[in-house]
């Protein structure tokens, strides 16, 4: 598994102060942070580097999270880098379905900023 300062991450969410909580733990722990508002920006950054992984909201406007995924799988440059649900969907059911349509991971909000990182590494970790 890559150490954290080597990891690329977009962050994906449509709520700003989201993405903005989770860009600061991220660049505090020396990760690179692309943050994109919506799953059509996701999709140009992915055309520019691919990362070495994603979180991603599942409730956004224009594109879901869901769909979101399904388009990123369909291309086979992006099908294998991970990708993590970091949603409000809180409910064990929501979980599951979140796991089933494909996510690598899930991850709860609101996120707690003292275990984010090592929430993604446990993730990052069993993916393998």
């Amino acid at each position: 598994m890559l150490e954290q300062s080597k990891w690329n991450v977009i962050v994906v969410d449509d709520e700003k102060d989201n993405v903005g909580v989770i860009q600061m733990v991220f660049e505090f722990n020396d990760a690179k942070v692309r943050p994109a508002y919506s799953g059509k920006e996701c999709l140009m950054l992915l055309e520019q580097e691919v990362p070495s992984f994603l979180l991603v909201d599942i409730n956004m406007p224009e594109m879901s999270g869901y769909q979101l995924l399904e388009k990123i799988r369909e291309n086979e440059a992006w099908r294998s880098v991970p990708i993590i649900a970091v949603t409000a969907l809180a409910r064990p059911e929501d979980k599951q379905d979140i796991m089933n349509a494909g996510f690598d991971g899930y991850i709860g909000k609101p996120i707690t900023i003292m275990t984010l990182i090592e929430q993604v590494s446990k993730i990052l970790e069993a993916k393998g």
